[in-house]
């Protein structure tokens, strides 16, 4: 059985946490062979760079493409899903994170997650960091989870609906009894991509368990 802690000292997003899978083994080569069956209509490429902040050496993921300000619903992104060539694990793990995503938002604007139309989530970067992730974790057969509390970071951020307060209402919405821990870092520091990956995955929130570590990977985002 292979467990992952994710030590979120500086929060999580979702090309953070794809960047330290892969820096920890998990396979790019099947990583890109899988993300070719979403049939996703955008060329991508995937461009991979070791980076050193404070001293620390990590892994940042660059998404390159064409830019593309198509919003997609819930509904389009869950038959991408199932209708791609994904192994059943990975669809699972990438619908379960897209649903709670998808069900903060229909909170938050009082509608259902059928009608959810996502911006930033449903832009090409953000579906290949979730689904990303559900084939990295499949590549390094992890079995269960568990996360130390998440800083939030404070300040305000600028997306599709205007000026917002950090937390972002839908990251809030997403961890609703999921501990957190205090931060004075102004900026967004866990995303609602970053949340919802962590709220489908993990139940065990807290220090690292008892383990013995035999693979680290660092993320940049």
């Amino acid at each position: 059985m292979n467990h992952l802690h994710f030590d979120c000292f500086n929060g999580i997003s979702g090309d953070m946490m794809l960047a330290a899978l892969v820096d920890a083994g998990a396979s790019t080569e099947q990583l890109e062979d899988q993300l070719k069956r979403l049939q996703l209509n955008e060329p991508f490429q995937l461009r991979w760079e070791h980076c050193k902040q404070q001293g620390l050496s990590a892994l940042r993921l660059h998404v390159e493409g064409e830019a593309s300000h198509s919003h997609r619903s819930f509904a389009s992104i869950t038959s991408l899903i199932e209708e791609s060539g994904l192994t059943e694990g990975v669809k699972k793990r990438a619908l379960a994170i897209f649903t709670l995503i998808a069900q903060a938002e229909a909170k938050i604007h009082q509608t259902t997650p059928e009608r959810v139309h996502f911006h930033e989530v449903g832009a090409l970067d953000s579906i290949i960091d979730i689904v990303g992730v559900a084939i990295a974790l499949e590549s390094l057969q992890v079995t269960s989870f568990s996360s130390s509390p998440l800083p939030v970071g404070q300040g305000s951020i600028h997306i599709q609906h205007g000026e917002y307060p950090l937390p972002a209402p839908a990251t809030m919405e997403i961890l609703k009894g999921i501990p957190l821990q205090p931060s004075q870092l102004e900026g967004e520091l866990t995303t609602p991509t970053g949340a919802a990956i962590l709220a489908a995955l993990v139940q065990q929130f807290g220090p690292i368990p008892s383990m013995v570590v035999e693979r680290i990977g660092y993320g940049m985002g």
